[in-house]
């Protein structure tokens, strides 16, 4: 059964309409003033919209793996009428781009305002703060400005959640009922049995390497239980009753971090999320080879995927497997899209909704077998492209529901966060405020937004270099077939501690073309070993290299990035 909530948000004050002079010689003494004007009436129209008599609360829903497979972005096929209800009350923003296409790169720049290469944080094994250790992230900002700061579910990378630094208020484990027990990763016995059995397997065959992730069970389930039998059914019950006690216990304003884990894999969901799709819809990619002439090492083997017991280990994904894990995606997303709906709910029923800031976001996107590849982490849009929705208090009617084809980032995230509460934006910040596109979302914006991945081919799941364990596994072949295909296209230029520890791809995309730059990261200033570039205009999924054929284009666009990663 399909699961609607209709969200009732407070009336946005009406915007002033900024009249435009038109640039002749006549009024061109007057010029500097009506810029000056113009300039005034947008300040007025960003400030409409965070004027507010209190503190306004904020719901920070974070969504993991998540692409913008959403009706309200251009068609995609996910049920989410919770998310679609968000998105008619605030702004969604079609080109934001996460800064690199892996969880923990991710979520830490978004959470620092910084990109991936200042922090020193380009792949799941490293500490954010191992570099900068002072440097202050969105909950703290919030914590210094009287807010008290929570969260539930994932919004740091695993194993990196800052919990003493960025949260000053544990979630309410305690008023959860008591028959209510933390789930495993599996419902179904009969899977978590297969799990336990693949893993001892796998430590029995491949020794240490196998912690990193061998020994899954099945890629997905589907079972007829509760919510509450998955991890994030379960989290938005804890959500819900820590949003209580801090209303019934404090009037400060809150800063409620809601993250959810699916649909990373295992892509698990209860029966009737499965139940809303026909799988005989539902349409497989027809783009199944990466770019032509593309980068022989812009793309992995789909390891992450491979690591679940009902996946091949080399080869193909069979079709109708393919249908399966796709019907098991979304599923995912419309369960939790559920879980989302609670929260809201909770929010309007506790009577704050209407003085809440609410963001919705993704940390990359995801290939579910787009150019070959099942997985997060390539340079490429359907890795990096993220939802992206805001919506505020202050927003008027004209502005709800209304889109941006502006280029933003997630970096960009920090600084409009702390602007819309009105707390000043910390000097730190490499983002840039949304704040006017909430009012004028067709304003002249960013030239281009900028993400990067380190060899994709030569990299394990988390974005780590291959360890030498990695290569005894049965990804060995699988490895030897992807390097082999990178020493043909690249020659001379093939260096093995080059390509497998320092080569990264920086990507720009720009509002034509996406260009990635294959670089040695010791020294950025140098030229790139390989370039790509695809033209969104003629070849949106970007599907054929075609610098070769634009070297005036490759040129500009090199200087452009090479201004904004060389440091």
């Amino acid at each position: 059964m399909l699961i609607c909530l209709n969200v009732k948000l407070t009336n946005r004050n009406k915007s002033v309409i900024i009249m435009r002079v038109k640039n002749t010689i006549l009024v061109a003494i007057l010029a500097c003033l009506t810029a000056c004007t113009v300039k005034e009436e947008n300040n007025d129209k960003s400030e409409s919209i965070v004027k507010s008599a209190k503190k306004p609360h904020v719901l920070f829903i974070s969504i993991d793996d998540f692409r913008p497979e959403l009706a309200s972005y251009n068609g995609g096929m996910a049920v989410t009428p919770n998310l679609d209800a968000i998105a008619s009350n605030g702004v969604r923003f079609l080109n934001a781009h996460a800064q690199q296409a892996i969880c923990g790169p991710s979520r830490a720049s978004i959470m620092t305002g910084l990109r991936p290469d200042t922090l020193g944080v380009t792949h799941n094994y490293v500490k954010f703060r191992h570099k900068l250790k002072d440097v202050k992230t969105i909950p703290q900002h919030f914590m210094d400005n009287g807010y008290l700061a929570t969260y539930v579910g994932k919004i740091f990378h695993h194993g990196d959640k800052d919990e003493e630094l960025s949260w000053n208020t544990p979630a309410a484990y305690h008023k959860l009922p008591a028959d209510l027990k933390k789930p495993s990763r599996y419902a179904l016995k009969s899977n978590m049995d297969l799990q336990t059995k693949q893993r001892k397997e796998m430590f029995a065959k491949y020794g240490e390497q196998a912690k990193f992730g061998l020994g899954s069970g099945p890629a997905f389930e589907k079972a007829d239980v509760p919510d509450t039998a998955y991890e994030d059914g379960y989290n938005a019950e804890l959500a819900i009753v820590t949003l209580k006690e801090l209303l019934a216990t404090s009037d400060k304003p809150l800063f409620l971090g809601f993250g959810m884990n699916k649909p990373h894999l295992p892509w698990v969901a209860p029966k009737k999320y499965w139940d809303l799709y026909d799988p005989k819809e539902i349409p497989l990619s027809s783009q199944t080879e990466g770019p032509i002439g593309g980068a022989a090492m812009g793309l992995h083997a789909s390891f992450e995927m491979r690591t679940f017991s009902n996946v091949p280990n080399a080869g193909p994904i069979p079709d109708d497997l393919a249908v399966d894990l796709k019907h098991s995606y979304l599923a995912s997303v419309s369960y939790i899209d559920a879980q989302i709906g609670r929260i809201m709910q909770a929010f309007e029923q506790a009577g704050i909704l209407d003085n809440t800031i609410v963001i919705v976001w993704s940390d990359h996107g995801y290939h579910l077998g787009e150019m070959g590849i099942w997985g997060k982490a390539s340079n490429y849009d359907i890795a990096t492209r993220v939802p992206l929705i805001i919506s505020t208090p202050n927003m008027t009617n004209k502005e709800k529901g209304s889109v941006s084809e502006a280029l933003v980032e997630l970096v960009d995230v920090y600084p409009t966060l702390s602007e819309l509460a009105g707390l000043g934006v910390p000097k730190h910040l490499e983002g840039q405020s949304m704040v006017p596109l909430l009012t004028q979302p067709d304003l002249p914006w960013k030239q281009a937004a900028f993400s990067q991945f380190p060899s994709p081919a030569l990299r394990e799941w988390g974005a780590f270099p291959l360890r030498k364990g990695m290569r005894e596994t049965y990804f060995g072949p699988l490895i030897e077939k992807v390097e082999a295909r990178i020493k043909r296209q690249q020659g001379d230029k093939w260096d093995r501690e080059l390509f497998e520890h320092h080569l990264m791809g920086y990507s720009m995309r720009t509002r034509q073309y996406r260009l990635v730059a294959w670089k040695d990261n010791r020294d950025p200033s140098k030229g790139p070993l390989f370039v790509e570039l695809y033209d969104h205009n003629s070849d949106p999924t970007e599907t054929t290299n075609v610098a070769n054929e634009h070297p005036i284009v490759v040129s500009h666009l090199l200087k452009q990035l090479n201004d904004a990663v060389v440091k």
